[in-house]
């Protein structure tokens, strides 16, 4: 397997809040949300960095769409980073994250390797970390 992913989504609860945190309040850009004449088809992708969307999906549709069963979401199974160019950024994002609605689970610090991040959950749990690594190049 060649390392191509494409897509991340995040299964929520409620596709329009969802939606409108993403868009509105960290202002990533959107269509909207696209499939609603499907049963089960209704979803919203971000555009991300040249060849990366993300997704969001009611859990419920993933379920029936993996064949799996619904079970109760859990904020530890992964994080998203979001790598910015400086510990203001951070600070800025994170700001954002919580005027949109985010719980900030840690506020944004100086961190043991040398860099600066925080973490915050979206409305549906999920858990990001914002995070301003000095050894990595400026981020586009």
């Amino acid at each position: 397997m060649k390392p191509r992913i494409t897509v991340i989504t995040l299964g929520v609860d409620d596709l329009v809040k969802s939606l409108h945190f993403y868009r509105d309040s960290l202002g990533l850009p959107t269509e909207g949300i696209v499939g609603e004449e499907f049963e089960h088809g209704a979803v919203a992708f971000f555009e991300l960095q040249s060849g990366l969307k993300l997704a969001i999906w009611n859990r419920k549709d993933i379920a029936h769409e993996a064949k799996v069963p619904l079970t109760k979401p859990s904020p530890t199974e992964f994080t998203l980073g979001h790598n910015v160019n400086s510990k203001d950024e951070v600070d800025k994002v994170m700001e954002q994250a919580k005027q949109g609605g985010a719980i900030i689970t840690d506020p944004a610090h100086e961190t043991f390797w040398g860099g600066y991040s925080g973490h915050f959950q979206d409305p549906d749990g999920h858990l990001w970390e914002v995070v301003w690594n000095p050894q990595w190049d400026a981020i586009e």
